[in-house]
C-alpha cells in the first residue's frame, strides 16, 4: 500500500486488522485467521531477553518439549516398569508428532532470523527493556516471522533495516507461505516483494498488478487515459449542449428536448424511471497530487569543476582513540559527474568517511585531495548542521540573503508556509529537518554534492522529485544510502564497506550485485557502466545466472521472451485501436458503444500486464 503522507496508510491498516472499526462498511475476515502487526513505534516492554521473547512464538513446541522431558523422567523410573510399553508408546508417538512440527530446528530458526534482521548472538540475552527503538521494532518483526501468522501486516519494516538485514528479509518473505500487507515508502524492496501494489490517495484505493516499477508506468498510462476519456466526454457533452440550445425553440424541438432528458439522465447517473444506475457514467476529472519537493539543483553559480575530483592514496579511516582503523580505502578516483555510492551495513564507518573527506575528521593514515575549483554541498544524515535556535527562515537566510518575500517564496517549495517559516528547528520533525536541509543545499549551489541518506523521512513523492533532480544534476555526486532504488538508478561506481576495507567497483549497481552473485565481492574496476555518466534505470529485473526461477533454460527463455514481445507489441496496438474507438463514440454520443468499448479496454489491459509481468519475470 502505497501514498502521500496524511492519505490514511496507517488508519486503514488498523481497521483491516481490527483495531479501528470503519465508519460504514463491512469488514469480513476468514474464520479463525491469524494476523501478525508490526506498526511503525512497536511496543515489547518486560524483563524477558531477546531470545525469551522468540521462545513465544514456539509456546505449542516447548509445550511438547516439556511433555517429552516428563516421559523420559517417567521411563527412566524404576518404580514405573510396569507402565514401560505405554510409555515407550506414547512417547514414540510424541516425538514424531514433535520432530514433524519443527521441534528439533526452532532454536536454529530463531538463531537464523535473529542474525538475518543484524542481531548479534550477544545481543540474544539481553533484557528488551535496554533495546533502542529500531532494535525494538527488528525483534517484533523477529518475533512475527517466527509465528507465521496468516497475514503478515508490516508498516513501514525496513525503517531500522541497513541493505544486509533489507535484503535478507526479502528473501524470507519472497518463500513466505501466507498473505502479506506491507505500507512501505522503500521502492526497491517493494519490487522484490510485492505483486499488486493498493495506491491510497484522495480518498479512494486503487490497485495496480505487479510490483512498485509496474506500478509507476501504469499509474502514468492510467492517469492519461482518463484525462483522454474526461475530455471525450466533456466535449460531447458540450457538443449535446449546443444542438439543444441551438433547437430548443426551433423546428428540431422535439429532438433537442429528448436529448435534453437522455442528458441529464446520463448526468445524474439515473436510468430512464429515474432510479440510480450502478456505474454511474459520468467520468470525474482525474486528479494528480502535485509533487512535494519544489527542489531545484544548479551548479553551475560554482562553475566547473576539473575532470578529476577526488583522489585517494594509502587512506585508512578511524578514529584517533581506537586501538586500529576502521577499514582501508583503496586508491580511488572520481571524475566530474560520476556519482559514487558509498554501501555498508550500519556502523561500517560510511558517514566517518564522508568526515574525513570532508575534513571533520583526521584521516588514521593517507591522504586525500580534492581536484580544481571544487565547491562542497554536504547532507548530514542527523542533520547536525542545522542551528537549534534558529528559525526556519533564519536558517534560510544564514546560506544567502534573499529578500523576506523570496526567502518565503523559496520556502514554500519545501512545504514551509504562512507562520511556519518562523517555527524554531528544534520543533521541527525528522522529515521537515530533512526539507529544510534539502532547501539550504539546494540554495547554496554546490558543483560536488556529498548526500549522506538524503531520502530518510521523505515519501514515495518527494523521493521520486529528489532523484529526478539528481539525475539531471550537472556536477559530481558522493550518495550514503540505504535506497536501493536510488544507488540502481544514479550509481556509476559502488564503494562497498566491508569488515576492515572499502571495495571500489566502476559500474552501475546491478552490475555489481551480478559480479557478487557470481564471483563473490567484487574489487576494482569490474566493468559496467564506466562512461563516467549515470544514466536512469531501466530495467531491474536483470538475471545474473543462466539458471531461472521459470525452470526454462536459457534457449527456452529466450524463445518465450520473444513470443512474449509479439503479444506485448500486438496488444499495445489494440489499446490504442480501441481507445481511438472510444474517443469516437464518445464524441458521437453512443453510449452502448462507450460501456461496451471500455469495458474491452480494460480486458485488454489486463491482458497486456499480465504479459507484462511474465516478461519482466523472464527478463
Amino acid at each position: 500500500m502505497v501514498g502521500p503522507n496524511g492519505a490514511g496508510k496507517t488508519t486503514l491498516l488498523n481497521i483491516l486488522i481490527g483495531q479501528d472499526v470503519p465508519t460504514e462498511g463491512e469488514l469480513t475476515q476468514k474464520k479463525g485467521l491469524q494476523i501478525g502487526f508490526l506498526p511503525q513505534r512497536p511496543m515489547l516492554m518486560g524483563e524477558r531477553t531477546v531470545w525469551e521473547e522468540m521462545l513465544t512464538a514456539f509456546a505449542d513446541l516447548r509445550v511438547q518439549e516439556a511433555n517429552l522431558r516428563e516421559l523420559e523422567h517417567a521411563m527412566a523410573d524404576p518404580t514405573r516398569t510396569n507402565e514401560h510399553d505405554d510409555l515407550l508408546e506414547r512417547y514414540g508417538q510424541l516425538q514424531e508428532q514433535f520432530e514433524d512440527a519443527g521441534g528439533y530446528e526452532y532454536e536454529l530458526e530463531i538463531k537464523r532470523v535473529l542474525q538475518g534482521l543484524g542481531f548479534d548472538e550477544d545481543d540474544f540475552q539481553r533484557p528488551l527493556s535496554q533495546l533502542s527503538g529500531g532494535q525494538v521494532t527488528r525483534a517484533l518483526l523477529a518475533r512475527l516471522l517466527l509465528e507465521k501468522p496468516d497475514l503478515l501486516v508490516l508498516d513501514e519494516p525496513t525503517n531500522h533495516l541497513d541493505i544486509q538485514a533489507v535484503e535478507w528479509l526479502e528473501g524470507y518473505l519472497k518463500d513466505w507461505e501466507g498473505a502479506i500487507l506491507i505500507v512501505s515508502h522503500d521502492r526497491y524492496f517493494m519490487d522484490n516483494v510485492v505483486s499488486t501494489v493498493w495506491e491510497l490517495d484522495f480518498g479512494e484505493i486503487a490497485a495496480y498488478r505487479g510490483n512498485y516499477s509496474h506500478y509507476v508506468s501504469q499509474r502514468e498510462a492510467r492517469y492519461e487515459r482518463l484525462v483522454k476519456e474526461y475530455e471525450a466526454q466533456q466535449a460531447f457533452i458540450q457538443k449535446e449542449q449546443d444542438y439543444i440550445q441551438r433547437n430548443i425553440a426551433g423546428q428540431n424541438t422535439a429532438q433537442a428536448k429528448g436529448r435534453r432528458r437522455r442528458l441529464e439522465r446520463l448526468l445524474s447517473g439515473t436510468n430512464r424511471f429515474g432510479q440510480a444506475t450502478d456505474k454511474p457514467w459520468l467520468v470525474q476529472r482525474p486528479r494528480r497530487r502535485s509533487k512535494h519537493l519544489g527542489l531545484a539543483l544548479d551548479a553551475s553559480d560554482a562553475g566547473r569543476t576539473g575532470h578529476e575530483v577526488l583522489k585517494t592514496r594509502g587512506l585508512e579511516i578511524g578514529y584517533p582513540d581506537d586501538s586500529g582503523p576502521l577499514f582501508q580505502v583503496p586508491d580511488i578516483l572520481l571524475v566530474r559527474q560520476e556519482v559514487a555510492a558509498i554501501i555498508g551495513p550500519n556502523g561500517a564507518g560510511k558517514s566517518t568517511f564522508l568526515k574525513t573527506i570532508l575534513g571533520e575528521l583526521t584521516a588514521w593514515q593517507g591522504e586525500y585531495a580534492w581536484g580544481a575549483n571544487v565547491k562542497l554541498g554536504y547532507f548530514a544524515q542527523a542533520h547536525e548542521r542545522l542551528n537549534e535556535a534558529n528559525s526556519i527562515l533564519d536558517e534560510l537566510l544564514d546560506v544567502k540573503n534573499l529578500p523576506l518575500s523570496k526567502a518565503r517564496d523559496y520556502l514554500a517549495r519545501y512545504q514551509f508556509t504562512g507562520e511556519d517559516v518562523y517555527r524554531p528547528v528544534a520543533t521541527l520533525s525528522g522529515g521537515e529537518r530533512g526539507r529544510l536541509a534539502l532547501a539550504k543545499l539546494a540554495l547554496d549551489g554546490a558543483n560536488v554534492l556529498l548526500l549522506d541518506e538524503p531520502t530518510n523521512h521523505l515519501d514515495i513523492a518527494s523521493q521520486e522529485v529528489l532523484q529526478n533532480v539528481l539525475a539531471d544534476y550537472e556536477g559530481t555526486i558522493l550518495l550514503v544510502s540505504h535506497d536501493r532504488y536510488l544507488i540502481d538508478a544514479l550509481a556509476t561506481q559502488i564503494w562497498a564497506i566491508k569488515p576492515g576495507q572499502m571495495i571500489a567497483f566502476q559500474g552501475s549497481y546491478r552490475a555489481y550485485l551480478e559480479a557478487l552473485a557470481n564471483t563473490g565481492p567484487p574489487g576494482g574496476s569490474t566493468g559496467g557502466d564506466d562512461n563516467g555518466r549515470r544514466s536512469r534505470r531501466t530495467n531491474r529485473n536483470g538475471s545474473a545466472t543462466d539458471e531461472h526461477p521459470s525452470g526454462l533454460n536459457p534457449y527456452q527463455r529466450q524463445q518465450r521472451l520473444e513470443q512474449l514481445e509479439g503479444m506485448i507489441q500486438q496488444l499495445e496496438a489494440e489499446i490504442a485501436e480501441i481507445s481511438g474507438a472510444l474517443e469516437a463514440a464518445s464524441a458521437a454520443g453512443n453510449v452502448d458503444a462507450v460501456v461496451e468499448l471500455g469495458q474491452k479496454y480494460a480486458e485488454t489491459e489486463d491482458q497486456l500486464n499480465d504479459t507484462m509481468a511474465e516478461w519482466m519475470h523472464l527478463a
